[in-house]
Parts: structure tokens; C-alpha cells; sequence
């Protein structure tokens, strides 16, 4: 008799659908909106549900941008870099006379490119993710200040606005659609395509995943291009939303962003070393994030305990990613 089945795993004491972080998301979700419907009025309004729908959007796809290259056990900490290039970019052309859709294709192949300059460094260089992204975020960050001349371009199309500002049922953004797509492409791709499962296997183990013929490096190149069009749509959706490329968004962005972008995908039980991606888990992580920053400023509490409360939050996120580790192990080694 193996020793599986010579001890009980721990998980049999409880169903498997209790120790799922996405239970725990919803519960903690439904509770902060009935608080924040009572403590603060209007909070459930047509107005702010809208407000909070579009920055959920934008929250959501950023969740992503950081959720697909934690897949392959790294990190991409020029998500808001990356964001602000491809805003002024896709302003830029605009503004230029290009038509909005191609200046928006332009602005996504922007990010993928400047996401597969990371993958690229970080495979050829053999340092961390952390180093390069961190050296590119600073990088990406200043060019872009050089090449725009730290100016904001407001001559934007009007139909590209509109879609900013657009509403289904005067609640739901049309760019909470985006955010829907998203999720159901990378839903199809990490369970549907032998690229998005050779990810999860190169995240879970490099070397394992090189001798069973996985193209590791193409892979990880690939998460991190992948991580950069996503940035660059987010940034995108909140261009359209705010009707300008503004430069000054960039310490906004860079700051701001980094960490909502690691707190969605953690929280919502994507692992931190990788072979994991929790696509309902990012999305409810995200729209946490996003209630919880509304309902506070919403009961006047200032933006900087807003940062207090979500640092709280992405340390509880990362001891529960441990925790996870280490519960996995114990049960491997029952």
C-alpha cells in the first residue's frame, strides 16, 4: 500500500470547493458592498456603480498583465511603464491624424514589444525578472518623458472617447466588455492550447519542462510579451476614459498601479513561483481591490490608508500563497 493511501489528505476533511480562494473573494466581496451600501450613501447609485465598473475594467486587465508572467515564476514590475508608453503612443497617433483603431493596434503591438524586450533580457542576461523589470520600468518610464516632451496630447478621436464613456443599460461600462473578453481568451489559452499549458509547466519546473522538449525560453519570452500587450490595454481603456494622453499619469500609473497589478492574481490563488494562473480568482481580486478603494473614499478616508490597507492586503495574499505551498507539499508527502 502507498503511503497516499495509507494517510488521509487533509483536504478530505473539507470539500473541495472550500478551500478554493474564490469562495473566500466572494464572501469577503458581498460583505464590504452590504458595509459600504450602508456607511456610505450613494455608494450603490447608478453613478458610482458605473464609476466603479470602469476602474474594475482597467483593474482587471492589469490583474492579467501581471497574472500571465507570475505563470512562468516571474514578474513584470514596468507594467505602469509599459502602460504609459503605449497611452502617449496610441494618443500620439491619433493626434497625428491615424485612425483609432490602427493607432489602438499600434499602441497593443507597442506593449507586446516592449514586454518581449524583458523576456528577452531576462533569458539572454539570466537575471531575475525582478532586476530587469524593475531597470526597464525606469528606462521605458524616462523615454517616454524624452520622446513626448513630458506634454499631454488631448486631440483625440471622438468615437475612441465615446468608447471611454459608453454604457449597456446606463450601469455597465462597454469597456467592462474588454475585461470580459480578456478573461475568456486566457481562460481558452491556459486550458485549450499546448502554448498556455507548456507555460504553466515551464512556471511549475524549468528544467523539467526543457527535458520534456518544452521551448522554455520562447515560453517565457512569450509570457512577458503577453504581460506587455495587456498593460498596454489597460492603459489604453484608461486613455479612453480620461480623454488624453497625459504624461504626468506615469507616476500615477507607475506607482499606482504596481500594486493592484500584484494583488489581483496572488489573491486570487495564482502562485507566486509559478505553474498556476487563477482566472476567476484575478478577476474577483481585482474587483475587491476596486470596491474597497471606492467604499473608502466614498467615507472621505484619505488615498494614503487607502496604500496601508491594500499593502495589508498583498501581505496577507502572499502568506496565503505560502500557506498553499506548504499545505500542497504536506499532502504530497502523506
Amino acid at each position: 500500500m502507498t503511503s497516499i493511501d495509507a494517510a488521509p489528505s487533509r483536504r478530505r476533511y473539507l470539500p473541495a470547493w472550500a478551500t478554493r480562494p474564490e469562495i473566500g473573494l466572494v464572501v469577503i466581496i458581498v460583505l464590504m458592498i452590504a458595509i459600504f451600501s450602508v456607511t456610505a450613501p450613494g455608494f450603490l447609485s447608478p453613478f458610482n456603480t458605473f464609476a466603479v465598473a470602469r476602474d474594475l475594467a482597467v483593474a482587471i486587465v492589469l490583474g492579467y498583465a501581471m497574472m500571465v508572467v507570475l505563470a512562468v515564476g516571474g514578474m513584470n514590475l514596468a507594467v505602469g511603464s509599459i502602460g504609459v508608453c503605449v497611452a502617449m503612443a496610441t494618443a500620439g497617433l491619433q493626434a497625428a491624424g491615424v485612425p483609432a483603431i490602427l493607432s489602438v493596434a499600434c499602441g497593443v503591438a507597442a506593449g507586446a514589444a516592449l514586454g518581449g524586450v524583458n523576456g528577452v533580457l531576462v533569458v539572454r542576461t539570466g537575471l531575475s525578472s525582478f532586476m530587469i523589470t524593475l531597470a526597464t520600468m525606469s528606462i521605458y518610464f524616462g523615454a517616454m518623458l524624452l520622446l513626448s516632451g513630458a506634454e499631454a496630447i488631448r486631440d483625440l478621436d471622438p468615437g475612441f472617447i465615446y468608447f471611454g464613456r459608453a454604457r449597456i443599460a446606463g450601469v455597465l461600462p462597454v469597456m467592462f466588455l474588454v475585461a470580459v473578453v480578456v478573461a475568456i481568451a486566457l481562460t481558452y489559452f491556459y486550458r485549450a492550447t499546448a502554448l498556455g499549458r507548456q507555460t504553466l509547466f515551464t512556471g511549475a519546473n524549468p528544467k523539467a519542462a526543457e527535458l520534456s522538449g518544452v521551448p522554455v525560453v520562447r515560453t517565457v519570452v512569450l509570457a512577458h510579451a503577453l504581460s506587455g500587450l495587456l498593460a498596454g490595454v489597460a492603459a489604453i481603456m484608461l486613455t479612453a476614459r480620461t480623454g488624453a494622453g497625459v504624461p504626468s499619469m506615469a507616476g500615477q500609473i507607475g506607482r499606482d498601479w504596481l500594486l493592484p497589478a500584484f494583488i489581483a492574481p496572488v489573491l486570487g490563488g495564482s502562485a507566486l513561483a509559478g505553474g498556476s494562473v487563477a482566472i476567476v480568482g484575478t478577476f474577483l481580486g481585482a474587483t475587491l481591490v476596486a470596491v474597497l478603494g471606492s467604499g473608502l473614499r466614498m467615507v472621505n478616508i484619505g488615498d494614503f490608508w487607502i496604500e496601508l490597507f491594500l499593502g495589508i492586503i498583498l501581505a496577507i495574499a502572499v502568506i496565503a500563497d505560502r500557506a498553499r505551498a506548504l499545505w500542497s507539499s504536506g499532502d504530497r508527502g502523506q
